[in-house]
C-alpha cells in the first residue's frame, strides 16, 4: 500500500516525525538511508525563514539524497506563511508541512503551533495562504485539540482538506497533555472518518506491535515515529520491514558503530566542528542509552560514565575514539 500526497507516491507507510533540534539534515539522511518512508525537517519559523536568518536557512536546507524533500513551517501570520512557503519551494521542497501540533510554550506563547487549534478560523487563513502560494502539495500536522474540552481535530482536518491540504498527521494527545500519559490512538479515527485524504497517526510508536495496534485503532493510512527514534534513526525503516512481513533486524553493534561515526562526521560537516561537537552530544547520549536499553546490560552508573566520556569532550578526534571504545565495551558485555 502506498500513500499518495498530491502527485507524490510514498511506498513506505512508516514516517519519521519532525523534531526540533533532532531531525536536522544529518539525522534525516541516516534515517532515510535506513528506510524511513518520509522524513521532515525541523520546524522552521516562517518569518525567520523569509528574513533568511542563517541558522533557520540551515534547518530548511535539504539533500538530493532525501526524496521527497519536506519542509515544515510554523507561524501565525498568513503573509509570512505564504512568503516562507514560496521560499521553501524555491529551496527545493517537494512537500510543505504546516505545524499546528507543537506544544512548546515558546511556540504556543506566540500563537503558533498547537495554539492555532484554539482558533480554527485563523488556522484556516494560514492554511489557505500557504496552499495558494505554492504549486507543491501542502500537508498539516496537528494534535487532537488544545485540551479535553476542545477535541476539534476532525473539524480542523475537514476544513483543511477543503482548503487543499493533501495529508494530515495527528498526534494522539492534546496540547495540554504535552507528552504525558498515553497517546489516544482510538481518537485519531475521528479524523480518519472526517476526511478522504491520507491520515498519519503519531504518538508513542516504538515497536512493531505499536504500529499494528495504532493502525488498527486509528484506521490511519500510516504512522509517524517521533521520540522512539531517539538514538535509533533506523527505527522507522525497521518497523516498515516488519509491517511488510519482512524480517527486519536492528543493526548489530559493529554496524551501529559505523553508523554512529558516520552520523558524527556528518554533524561536524553540517555545523562546523566547534558547533557540531556540541550539537552531537544529545545524539551520542541517546545512542548510549539505546544500547543499554536493547540487549546490553549496563547499570545506571556505567551509562552515566559513558555519557560523560562522550558528551563532555570538545576534541572531535577524542570523541571518535571514545565512540569506538564504547561499542567495543558493549560488544564485550554482550559476549560475556
Amino acid at each position: 500500500m502506498c500513500i499518495v500526497v498530491g502527485d507524490i507516491k510514498i511506498e513506505n507507510r512508516v514516517f519519521l516525525a519532525p523534531m526540533s533540534g533532532v531531525t536536522d539534515a544529518p539525522y534525516r539522511r541516516i534515517a532515510a538511508r535506513a528506510g524511513a518512508g518520509l522524513v521532515v525537517t525541523e520546524m522552521v519559523a516562517s518569518a525567520d525563514l523569509v528574513k533568511q536568518q542563517s541558522d533557520v536557512l540551515r534547518r530548511a536546507r535539504g539533500s538530493d539524497a532525501i526524496q521527497p524533500f519536506v519542509i515544515q513551517l510554523a507561524g501565525r501570520e498568513p503573509h509570512w506563511m505564504a512568503e516562507a512557503a514560496r521560499l521553501a519551494q524555491g529551496l527545493g521542497a517537494q512537500i510543505i508541512d504546516i505545524n499546528m501540533g507543537c506544544p512548546a510554550r515558546q511556540v504556543t506563547g506566540s500563537l503558533s503551533g498547537s495554539a492555532l487549534m484554539r482558533d480554527l478560523d485563523h488556522a484556516l487563513r494560514l492554511i489557505e495562504a500557504t496552499v495558494d502560494a505554492v504549486a507543491v502539495p501542502v500537508t498539516l500536522k496537528m494534535r487532537l485539540g488544545w485540551d479535553d474540552n476542545s477535541l476539534n481535530a476532525p473539524d480542523l482536518a475537514r476544513r483543511a482538506e477543503a482548503a487543499g491540504v493533501r495529508m494530515v498527521t495527528v498526534h494522539g494527545r492534546t496540547r495540554c497533555q504535552f507528552f504525558t500519559g498515553k497517546a489516544d490512538w482510538d481518537a485519531i479515527s475521528g479524523v480518519k472518518n472526517a476526511v478522504s485524504i491520507p491520515v498519519i497517526a503519531n504518538g508513542d510508536v516504538r515497536t512493531l506491535d505499536d504500529v499494528k495496534t495504532i493502525l488498527k485503532k486509528s484506521r490511519a493510512d500510516g504512522v509517524m515515529v517521533g521520540r522512539g527514534a531517539y538514538g535509533r534513526p533506523w527505527l522507522p525503516g525497521l518497523l516498515s520491514c516488519g509491517l511488510r512481513g519482512e524480517r527486519g533486524l536492528s543493526p548489530s553493534l559493529p554496524h551501529q558503530v559505523g553508523l554512529v561515526q558516520e552520523h558524527y562526521d556528518e554533524i561536524l560537516h553540517h555545523y562546523g566542528c566547534e558547533l557540531g561537537v556540541r550539537c552531537a552530544r544529545k545524539h551520542l547520549g541517546w545512542y548510549v542509552e539505546q544500547v543499554a536499553d536493547h540487549g546490553v546490560g549496563m547499570d545506571a552508573t556505567v551509562v552515566t560514565d559513558w555519557r560523560r566520556k562522550l558528551c563532555q569532550q570538545d576534541d572531535a578526534a577524542l570523541v571518535r575514539r571514545e565512540i569506538d571504545n564504547f561499542y567495543r565495551f558493549a560488544a564485550d558485555k554482550t559476549a560475556a
